[in-house]
């Protein structure tokens, strides 16, 4: 009989991050009956092979399946080969676009092969909802959809939303929460993971299950992680994602570009260290023990090192630094991140496609002049420098999402991060 950690340190790991539990005490009930049965619970989390490349947005479900594996228990990666004929409407204003079964099994193989930097090859269940779902006859799928009701459907936020807007909604994609809920019924799960987006369809599963006298599964709903920018969710099409098959050095630069206060979003999201000691790290942050700049290295040393090898990891790390001091900048000089999106700041830095800035205006925005007036003398009396460089143009080129420059006025030093 396995051995598994007490009904506290589970929920410690376990509720790191979740934004939701439904319900709280059915998990507590569940944890504890596999304590005293040795039996592990079984954890499912389903993921339509929609494109071929995963980011690191998509990793904090998988993250959290990592906890349930490292406790003991059973983790189910959900292959939605079928469901992704119909496409999770989630989200949608309009009616996703079919995958061909030939784009949906290719990106299933390369699915595979991601997942495995996080999961346990041999410790993990790998199933395809095809195996069921795709042996369910006329008779079955009519029982299914029969447990439901239109009103039901239209009481989904998407849906509803569609609705009033009178969007087209296919009949297809009220199928999708029916047979995702079904899912959970074919697999006797007893924890569904999902996005706080997901709430809709995850709690179908639990109306099947008790429609066909199997115990209710817990549903534990992650946040969506935001992006580079800290606005809006991490998302390839925006611009702000780390995807999960980046360089090492790309991966670590990035993620050092992130601001503070989102470095404990993901430390917390996007590693396996427990709240608890999280928490500790940002007492000892307050308390001056351990420097910002420094964190936030070991985060990108983490994550980077999860995808990479340590060697890769280090590399990445020393070559950063080298970056910093070759551009004459200290590490832990004040930051300023400017949107190159923002419509605003576009036009009082005179961008031009993206490329390129007005250098007085930027070190007003920076806080290194008082006025564009005084940049613009400072500029023509040699007064500042761009990365370890003297700058004596007023315009900066070469400007673009992810970078930083580090700009100096006199004795007075600020380093600017460009995000979308």
């Amino acid at each position: 009989m396995p051995t598994f950690a007490s009904l506290e340190d589970q929920l410690d790991l376990i509720t790191k991050g979740a934004a939701e539990i439904v319900p709280l005490e059915a998990l507590k009930e569940r944890i504890t009956k596999s304590i005293a049965s040795g039996v592990p619970m079984r954890i499912k989390a389903g993921f339509d092979p929609t494109a071929p490349d995963l980011h690191l947005g998509h990793t904090v479900l998988l993250r959290k399946l990592k906890h349930f594996q490292d406790l003991g228990h059973t983790v189910i990666f959900l292959i939605g080969d079928s469901t992704a004929l119909i496409g999770d409407p989630t989200g949608r204003n309009v009616t996703r676009k079919p995958l061909t079964p030939e784009q949906i099994a290719v990106n299933a193989e390369t699915y595979k092969e991601q997942v495995f930097k996080i999961l346990d090859r041999e410790m993990t269940e790998v199933r395809y909802n095809s195996e069921w779902l795709d042996k369910l006859g006329y008779y079955d799928m009519v029982k299914l959809m029969a447990q439901f009701t239109v009103s039901q459907m239209l009481e989904r936020e998407d849906f509803h939303k569609r609705f009033n807007e009178e969007q087209p909604i296919a009949l297809h994609e009220l199928i999708y929460p029916i047979a995702q809920g079904y899912d959970s019924v074919a697999l006797k799960s007893d924890v569904e993971l999902g996005g706080t987006d997901q709430k809709f369809n995850l709690m179908r599963g639990r109306d099947l299950q008790k429609h066909y006298g199997q115990p209710q599964q817990i549903v534990l709903m992650m946040p969506i992680i935001e992006g580079l920018d800290g606005v809006q969710k991490m998302s390839k099409s925006l611009g702000n994602a780390i995807g999960v098959h980046e360089p090492a050095a790309e991966m670590y630069g990035k993620l050092m570009s992130i601001s503070d206060e989102l470095m404990w979003r993901y430390w917390t999201l996007l590693t396996d260290l427990r709240g608890s000691e999280i928490a500790q790290m940002q007492t000892d942050v307050v308390a001056g023990v351990l420097h910002p700049m420094q964190a936030k290295k070991n985060l990108a040393w983490t994550i980077t090192r999860g995808f990479h090898s340590k060697e890769e990891a280090d590399a990445a790390a020393d070559s950063w630094a080298k970056t910093f001091q070759q551009r004459g900048v200290s590490e832990d000089v004040p930051v300023i991140q400017i949107s190159l999106s923002a419509d605003g700041l576009a036009a009082a830095l005179d961008l031009q496609t993206g490329s390129s800035v007005r250098m007085p205006k930027l070190l007003q925005l920076a806080g290194l002049a008082g006025s564009t007036g005084e940049a613009t003398r400072k500029i023509a009396e040699n007064a500042v420098s761009v990365d370890g460089q003297k700058f004596k143009d007023k315009v900066l080129e070469g400007v673009k999402v992810g970078d930083f420059h580090a700009l100096r006025l006199g004795k007075k030093s600020m380093r600017v991060e460009w995000i979308n």
